[in-house]
């Protein structure tokens, strides 16, 4: 019998009257000690995070972790996005996706794009979110030093990009520890983003520890 859950539906976000699709993975048995909710960049989707196995290592690792399809793309691309690609959306919408799907004191993973929905979010729900884990988010120039110093996580981490797209602007959100992708040579352990693959069985490695390993 298989240890871990994988099941796929639709959550409703009335305010935008569309659904999105979500991938879902949960111990088989037991309670699962989080919740956590991963978002995709502009080339990915929710299938991105079965594919390389994210989902079913967390749920391995005892968490629920749901991956949803943001509008417009993979399996959500006829929910129509409450804004425009590179502005902020409401911090409401992710709030409608969590309380649809259950989900409350949250890890955010958000790569990318998804910067756009998750720091409304995280800057307007931050009761809602156990921790933020942005990787190279856009929208980050959006909001001011101040308004970063007023986030009260439980604790923050980030994964910096050492490659072809530098951020905006720095996070500078208060207890944060870093974790550094960087270039690599034949021997090292470390990741050259610059041929990076985030589908990839190395990244999957890379990154499942540094998930779970916030406390």
């Amino acid at each position: 019998m298989s240890s871990v859950k994988v099941t796929e539906g639709h959550v409703n976000v009335e305010s935008s009257k569309t659904q999105l699709f979500y991938r879902q993975s949960e111990p088989a048995t037991g309670e699962a000690r989080m919740s956590v909710l991963l978002l995709h960049g502009i080339r990915f989707s929710s299938e991105n995070w079965l594919k390389i196995g994210t989902l079913e290592e967390l749920a391995k690792a005892g968490c629920r972790a749901v991956a949803i399809d943001l509008p417009g793309l993979g399996q959500s691309k006829s929910a129509e996005a409450p804004v425009a690609v590179g502005q902020l959306a409401p911090g409401g919408f992710l709030k409608e996706v969590c309380d649809g799907l259950g989900l409350s004191q949250v890890v955010v993973i958000s790569p990318s794009l998804s910067g756009m929905y998750s720091l409304p979010f995280l800057f307007q729900h931050q009761e809602l979110v156990q921790a933020y884990i942005p990787i190279a988010p856009i929208c980050t120039e959006k909001f001011t030093a101040e308004q970063y110093q007023s986030i009260k996580l439980h604790l923050y981490k980030r994964m910096e990009r050492h490659g072809p797209m530098p951020r905006k602007k720095e996070l500078n959100l208060p207890r944060t520890q870093t974790f550094t992708l960087t270039h690599t040579h034949k021997k090292s352990t470390k990741i050259n983003l610059k041929h990076f693959d985030f589908r990839s069985q190395t990244y999957q490695q890379c990154c499942i520890p540094f998930f779970l390993n916030f406390t």
